[in-house]
């Protein structure tokens, strides 16, 4: 069989499941058997003699650029739990679920009256991934940015992780999104007690060599945040919620293709109420000293916009994507004037911006059968603004009340940060089951601190049978501040106030340095 013909047969056994799509383009191309409407190597339209549907072909295409993505960061020697997209929609809610519930599944995630995750006792400090780009940490404190329904799958990927991984170590949520490649949608409302009333729809397709998905979501409820008492009405607690996704991916040619991604979520949160409380400061604001904690009317908005280009390009044995991404969060908190006064001693309206820009490469070389190097970079700026305007009552020296009329006080700060990572690491194949994946990343940190450190990584990875593997790992972390919930308050301008602070110390939020070890073995029981 000559060379075209050979692989114009891969290509059909593919189509039909016989070979993987990474076996098809792991063969050169000697002749022009290209696919329909895909231009050639000299830019002319290839012929269609391999005989398969265009849809069939760019779907061929498109899974083999998503599996050398997959070979560019693997997560060899960290520990993953995935849901596939069976498993999503085999749960009760299905995709009608929060995202944090259903990380909540994987073993090790635990959740706090906020709604923020725990990994493994760690507080937060977790890095989100869509198709392989790091997404910016926001500012969300009670909304969930993602919705399930974007996902084909979500892995989360803790322990000794690889080099490629920085910043945000406790776990990577790694996201697969849908695509265009079934086409098809559907709309559907889900509801129930507490007055829960959810609308969604998605929808996804393709035309020519470019396919896409959208789908977003509505969620009304009267328990948006976790109820502060033991009754099953939380009193004062609606939320309004609404979340947006598309993806669109453009094949170029036979080993490239351009994808953009855009999300967006905004929340309305009422803040829960606890009755039978009594002020505990003891002031008294324009006459009155009492207030019923009941009806306390605190409110927060919360607004998240990202989006993602990202290019991807395979060439014999280099594999890499270069992204450009974007995010913008923001939290706007207005008090009870009257109420917070009284029990808290400051009733503060509270609004923080923050615009997050940067760019990410990874790319991997298969410099010999049994070396794979790996190297990558990330950058990005940030600039976060706050603006406060807090209503507190004037004290004299000997804590007494200057007046029951509350003053106003004003703040407004910006700042802008940076942070720098690169690394560089060899996956080297000791024996056919025996895996040594090494290297280390330099990561700088350039906002309210400036640091940096070298973080070396090391995972021995042996898999006896197929249904057996072992692996012993060690990571250096390096965990900056979350730049984006520090603010430079001046708490000079509440001295003298019911708002003054007990302590005036003022120290830098220094990055936390951690050494990770890491062993263990799993053993498949049965199939499946």
């Amino acid at each position: 069989m000559s060379d075209a013909l050979h692989w114009c047969a891969r290509l059909r056994a593919a189509a039909t499941g016989r070979l993987t799509a990474a076996a098809v383009f792991a063969a050169t191309f000697p002749v022009p058997c290209f696919l329909p409407g895909i231009a050639s190597a000299e830019g002319t339209a290839g012929s269609s003699d391999v005989g398969l549907g265009p849809s069939l072909e760019i779907d061929v295409i498109a899974k083999s650029l998503d599996e050398a993505r997959g070979q560019i960061q693997p997560s060899l020697g960290a520990t993953t739990y995935q849901f596939k997209r069976e498993t999503i929609e085999s749960q009760p809610q299905g995709y009608n679920q929060a995202f944090n519930q259903l990380l909540l599944q994987a073993p090790g995630v635990a959740q706090d009256s906020f709604g923020q995750l725990h990994v493994r006792g760690d507080h937060a400090n977790l890095q989100f991934r869509i198709d392989g780009v790091q997404l910016p940490e926001g500012i969300n404190v009670f909304g969930q940015a993602l919705e399930t329904r974007l996902a084909q799958s979500v892995s989360l990927i803790t322990g000794a992780l690889p080099a490629q991984y920085g910043f945000r170590t406790a776990g990577v949520i790694d996201i697969q999104t849908k695509t265009g490649l079934e086409t098809g949608g559907s709309v559907s409302m889900y509801g129930g007690q507490q007055g829960w009333l959810q609308p969604s729809f998605e929808y996804g397709g393709h035309v020519g060599q470019v396919n896409y998905f959208v789908s977003g979501d509505f969620l009304h409820n009267s328990i948006g945040i976790e109820n502060p008492t033991g009754s099953f009405n939380a009193i004062h607690d609606k939320t309004d919620q609404e979340r947006g996704f598309a993806f669109i991916s453009g094949i170029i040619d036979q080993t490239t293709r351009v994808t953009a991604i855009a999300g967006t979520s905004r929340g309305q949160y009422q803040i829960p109420n606890n009755p039978a409380q009594t002020p505990g400061p003891g002031l008294t604001v324009n006459g009155t000293t009492t207030f019923d904690s009941s009806d306390l009317n605190e409110n927060q908005r919360e607004i998240t916009h990202y989006g993602i280009v990202a290019v991807q390009k395979k060439l014999d044995d280099i594999d890499f994507q270069v992204s450009a991404f974007n995010r913008y969060s923001s939290v706007y908190f207005t008090p009870d004037p009257l109420g917070d006064l009284l029990f808290n001693g400051i009733a503060q309206t509270a609004y923080r911006r923050s615009i997050a820009t940067g760019t990410q490469g990874d790319g991997s070389w298969r410099i010999a059968d049994d070396h794979t190097l790996r190297a990558g970079y990330f950058i990005q700026g940030e600039r976060s603004t706050a603006f406060t305007n807090s209503l507190v009552i004037g004290l004299n020296p000997d804590g007494s009340q200057v007046s029951d009329q509350p003053m106003s006080i004003v703040d407004s700060n910006g700042k802008t940060g940076w942070l720098y990572g690169a690394y560089l690491q060899d996956e080297w194949k000791i024996a056919p089951r025996l895996t040594l994946n090494f290297g280390g990343r330099f990561d700088l940190v350039d906002e309210f601190t400036h640091e940096h450190q070298f973080s070396p990584r090391i995972n021995l990875v042996w898999e006896p049978t197929d249904t057996t593997t072992f692996k012993l790992g060690y990571s250096r972390y390096f965990v900056p501040p979350p730049f984006e919930l520090i603010a430079a308050t001046d708490i000079g301008l509440f001295a003298n106030t019911s708002a003054a602070p007990a302590t005036t110390q003022d120290d830098v939020a220094k990055a936390e340095r951690d050494h990770y070890f890491d062993a263990g073995v799993s053993q498949v029981l049965l199939p499946g």
